[in-house]
């Protein structure tokens, strides 16, 4: 029996691995270093919360409160941590506090703000309103007193005011507190009966009284019965009185001169036996009327039912029109040993390489009906963005002008990625050309192109910027809405959210954002429903 020697080969050293500058300033960030770098970050956010924590304390917001402070612990417990549970938390939860933070809450702000009564008049809170009101109902009486004024800082630097009552010539101080009387002697007034000086007391001169403008103009000296003493201009003082009185058991104001009682109508706004209503009102909860009013109220339905029509028109034009083309130049460029074709696909590109403003805002002067190039060149006299309908086309020719390199580059990839072996055995079998295309290329380039379709259309249809500043929603309508010729649904609902007037509306605004939300995602699913189809070519 023979045996045979086995020989061990010594085991073949590691191969030499080269960090790359990532790998080496992560791993540089590991042991002591990292820990540190952790407690840091950690550190700042509990600051962060500690001071979140005290202004929501403040504002009694206590279920706010609770859940920062979970949120809080629960970062600190998993970043502290050291099972290997804990690694994907790690890594999931920067990117959830963003998406809440971004996504999610400005979304939950919307919807809450569409059901209220939240427009001009109706801004602030009902603590807020019934503050207003009151300071509102300040007013001078037939035998108001007024007073020779100057304002000061005290010894403490508070604000207040020195005051000479012009019947008796007695002295005052008044501060945030009340009135108190001076000794005769503390004022010293100038030769036309202004103060120059009161002991103990520094004047407001040059830079410093500029500088207190806002606070002397919201100051207030509080005297008996309600009444009250303010600045009117920079050397006087005049007596105000309550001609409201507001009785915050029975939640009413009752106006002095004639008894008649304002009581709170359940709809933001205290309003009296005959109608007449206060100012302001105050945010409050009205259900679905925003949504109702826009089906309902012939003043908004109107205008949204236009407004709707020409979006979804600007929308499916531009998008369709812009594939076509750019499908169009795709094809045309794309033929093997074409001169100049980078300079082609340079030239296509231009559009899409400058920011979309600067091309935007060019346009607007290029179609300048008086001494824009285009009717320059053309010798025309159009007038491209004053009149409804050539603002439209004109929208959409600047539109499509902007999307078509888009296309461009998506057809292009698409065209390329089309195998040549279904095109020649196609042509093998006698096809022509547009039934090659028709049947070969259009439905192959819609399985890669149709999502990007569906976002451009999206896209198109909430392009705020486009129209904004081409057009700024002009020229005016014929029914004299607020909603413009050009305006698109986004642009109708900023209009109705910023512009200044009646049309301050920031309830009916995000109502209609949320109709604009379920429009666009209605479209989207179905229309992704409808090119399943196309999977089955894959």
């Amino acid at each position: 029996m023979s045996t045979t020697a086995v020989r061990h080969e010594p085991p073949a050293a590691a191969p030499d691995i080269k960090w790359g500058m990532p790998s080496r300033l992560i791993a540089s960030f590991s042991g002591t270093a990292g820990l540190i770098v952790k407690l840091v970050l950690l550190g700042i956010v509990n600051a962060i919360s500690v001071w979140a924590a005290i202004i929501l304390a403040r504002q009694d917001k206590w279920l706010a409160l609770v859940v920062l402070a979970a949120a809080t612990l629960a970062i600190d417990l998993i970043y502290l941590s050291k099972r290997a549970g804990a690694v994907p938390l790690k890594f999931l939860i920067p990117g959830t506090i963003f998406l809440i933070a971004f996504q999610l809450l400005p979304v939950l702000y919307t919807i809450n703000v569409a059901f209220q009564e939240y427009a001009v008049g109706h801004i602030i809170t009902k603590d807020e309103a019934v503050k207003a009101i009151e300071e509102n109902s300040l007013a001078q009486p037939d035998n108001g007193k007024t007073y020779t004024m100057a304002p000061a800082k005290d010894s403490a630097g508070k604000l207040v005011l020195l005051l000479v009552d012009d019947q008796s010539g007695k002295p005052f101080v008044g501060s945030a507190q009340g009135l108190e009387p001076l000794a005769d002697d503390a004022v010293q007034l100038d030769d036309v009966g202004l103060i120059k000086a009161v002991a103990g007391y520094q004047l407001l001169k040059g830079q410093d009284l500029v500088n207190a403008d806002t606070a002397l103009s919201n100051f207030k000296v509080p005297t008996k019965n309600g009444a009250a003493l303010r600045a009117e201009g920079l050397d006087t003082a005049v007596e105000l009185r309550p001609t409201l009185r507001y009785d915050g058991g029975a939640n009413t104001f009752t106006r002095l001169s004639d008894g008649a009682v304002f009581s709170d109508n359940g709809q933001g706004s205290f309003v009296a036996a005959g109608g007449e209503e206060l100012e302001p009102g105050w945010r409050t909860y009205k259900g679905v009327d925003n949504f109702t009013s826009i089906a309902k109220d012939p003043l908004i339905r109107k205008p949204f039912l236009r407004v709707l029509a020409w979006t979804l028109a600007f929308a499916t034009i531009t998008v369709l029109a812009s594939f076509f083309i750019g499908l169009f130049l795709a094809i045309t460029l794309d033929k093997p040993g074409l001169r100049f074709s980078k300079v082609y696909r340079a030239l296509i590109f231009v559009p899409f390489a400058v920011p979309g403003f600067l091309v935007i805002l060019i346009w607007a002067g290029l179609l300048n009906d008086d001494f824009g190039v285009v009717n320059q060149v053309l010798h025309l006299h159009v007038p491209w963005l004053f009149d409804p309908w050539w603002a439209k086309a004109a929208v959409i020719l600047v539109s499509i002008y902007m999307t078509v390199p888009y296309f461009f580059l998506v057809s292009l990839g698409s065209l390329q990625s089309i195998p040549n072996e279904l095109v020649e055995a196609a042509r093998v079998d006698g096809a022509g050309a547009w039934q090659v295309f028709r049947k070969i290329t259009l439905p192959l380039l819609l399985v890669a192109v149709t999502p990007l379709l569906i976002a451009s259309f999206a896209f198109n249809f909430n392009d705020f910027g486009k129209i904004y500043l081409l057009t700024g929603g002009g020229p005016q309508a014929e029914d004299q809405s607020i909603a413009g010729s050009t305006d698109i649904l986004i642009s109708y609902t900023y209009k109705l959210a910023f512009q200044a007037g009646k049309g301050t509306d920031f309830g009916l605004a995000a109502a209609l954002s949320l109709v604009i939300f379920i429009i666009v995602a209605a479209i989207s699913a179905g229309t992704f429903w409808r090119s399943r189809s196309l999977e089955e070519m894959r």
